[in-house]
């Protein structure tokens, strides 16, 4: 049974290897590092309070005045502006108890209905203590009726809110979209009784990729479903894209701290899972996952705020692009297929982030058969191990000749794009024939998004070394900022205009 002071030692231990960076929120404290999510979050649940207390207001003013009035005009004539500044008031007790009540963290472990719940308890209490702040004060100017308004609009436009969200967030995980995959070590009764419920909740967008167990002596009979030892639990983690490990049993602290700190350099979350309440220490930061209870011992520092962001530019410049350019594709297509005979476009099938394998579609460029005439130019590839390309390529065609000097082919993408399977800016999509040849290190590019264009394109088109190739994406998603995309959209206009494409 894993013991507070067994949890204590590890998150130590976490602390003091590497000074700075919190494994996991220390015991006891129900704080965190206000993110760019939550700060999103904070503003809509605030506009959402004061919409609804203006409404309040307009209710509340109904026919005490001419219609012809405008709203500005309504409120301040007959409702005193220390009704307004009460407003602000309670828009930040609001705020403040949502965020008390856990409701800017990540929802994605906790179901619809907690949030709800909090959500409602988090407005109730922000109002009964605005009325406590008026009796105080003596403000009876203020109307209750407008208070009870605002209070009742308030959690029904946050809760019809945040379950929108949801209903969306949860098309994406039973799409197979943005899921976390998950690795659990011990493969007993609460290994199995773990994975059978993260199974029967596929809307919370978890995906059980298998069990390691402890028994160091992999050359015995494994159980169904464990793919390997605690030896090598992180590199089999890295290889199926695994998002977070559960300590389902006991495990020796050496083995679970070498684990905590092999995850961390990964990005990988750990988690223990504890099979009774009694061991748990009263001061231990728990988290559900579903009717599970889990004591996280260490969480990736992910920027989804700023992910976010990076998806709505995408969405938007993408569809601006398609708009624009709608002439254009069409003058190309018909181009193409004048120039040769078959198909206008070309999808490969391609993979994505996390191994997510999708159809990636350009202007087709080579002849009609081109994929079946690989093997026979294989000898011409000008490019080192894994990649493969030839200067002349003999199936390119004479008008998919300066598609490519232009990169032309591959506008189609933008649609790529628009569906969430690549953004603007990112390693290029490889080949699965190309990923089987990946060493561990090299999956790294494959933790975001593939991209139109990419460091590689801008910086060393032109240079044939693989390396070169993966420490350019490497650098990529380990430096990206929104920045950092403009930059290489900038560098990416110039190297289009000046035609260095293959």
């Amino acid at each position: 049974m894993t013991t507070p002071d067994y949890l204590e030692q590890v998150v130590i231990s976490n602390r003091r290897r590497r000074p700075g960076v919190a494994a996991s929120a220390s015991a006891g404290s129900r704080e965190r590092n206000f993110t760019a999510t939550a700060t999103v979050w904070a503003g809509l649940d605030a506009l959402s309070a004061l919409v609804a207390g203006i409404v309040a207001f307009r209710i509340r003013l109904e026919g005490t005045m001419p219609l012809r009035e405008s709203l500005w005009t309504r409120l301040t004539m007959d409702a005193p502006m220390l009704s307004l500044i009460y407003l602000c008031v309670f828009t930040v007790y609001f705020v403040l108890f949502m965020r008390f009540y856990g409701l800017y963290r990540p929802g994605d472990n906790h179901s619809g209905l907690h949030e709800q719940r909090m959500t409602i308890q988090a407005t109730l209490t922000a109002g009964l203590l605005l009325c406590g702040t008026l009796y105080v004060l003596h403000a009876y100017e203020v109307s209750r009726l407008v208070v009870l308004y605002t209070v009742l609009l308030t959690t029904v436009l946050v809760m019809m809110r945040r379950g929108m969200w949801r209903k969306v967030r949860q098309r994406q995980f039973l799409q197979g979209l943005e899921t976390r995959n998950v690795l659990i070590v011990g493969d007993g009764r609460v290994a199995h009784a773990l994975k059978n419920h993260l199974e029967a909740l596929p809307h919370m967008g978890f995906r059980f990729k298998g069990f390691v167990t402890l028994d160091t002596d992999e050359d015995g009979e494994l159980g169904p479903h464990v793919i390997g030892g605690i030896t090598n639990c992180v590199s089999l983690a890295r290889t199926l894209f695994v998002d977070e490990i559960y300590f389902s049993t006991p495990a020796d602290k050496d083995t679970v701290i070498g684990v905590v700190e092999d995850a961390r350099a990964l990005g990988i979350d750990v988690r223990v899972v504890p099979d009774l309440y009694d061991g748990l220490a009263w001061n231990a930061p728990v988290e559900f996952i579903g009717q599970f209870p889990t004591i996280p011992l260490h969480r990736g520092d992910f920027p989804r705020g700023a992910f976010m962001a990076k998806r709505v530019i995408d969405v938007l410049l993408s569809a601006s692009a398609l708009l624009v350019l709608s002439p254009l594709l069409l003058v190309i297509a018909v181009l193409v297929r004048l120039d040769s005979s078959g198909s206008v476009f070309y999808g490969a099938e391609r993979i994505g982030r996390k191994g997510r394998v999708f159809r990636c579609y350009k202007f087709r460029s080579m002849v009609a058969n081109a994929d079946k005439m690989k093997a026979e130019i294989e000898h011409l590839n000008q490019r080192k191990d894994v990649l493969f390309k030839i200067e002349n390529d003999p199936r390119v065609t004479n008008f998919g000749k300066r598609l490519r000097k232009y990169s032309l082919d591959e506008l189609p993408q933008f649609f790529n794009v628009l569906k969430g399977d690549m953004s603007l800016v990112g390693p290029r999509p490889p080949l699965a024939s190309e990923v089987a040849k990946y060493d561990i290190a090299h999956l790294r590019r494959l933790d975001v998004l593939p991209g139109m264009t990419g460091l590689w394109q801008v910086e060393a088109r032109q240079d044939p070394s693989f390396d070169s190739y993966i420490s350019l994406d490497t650098a990529y998603v380990e430096n990206w900022s929104l920045i950092l995309d403009a930059r290489i959209l900038a560098r990416t206009i110039s190297v289009v205009l000046q035609g260095t494409g293959a």
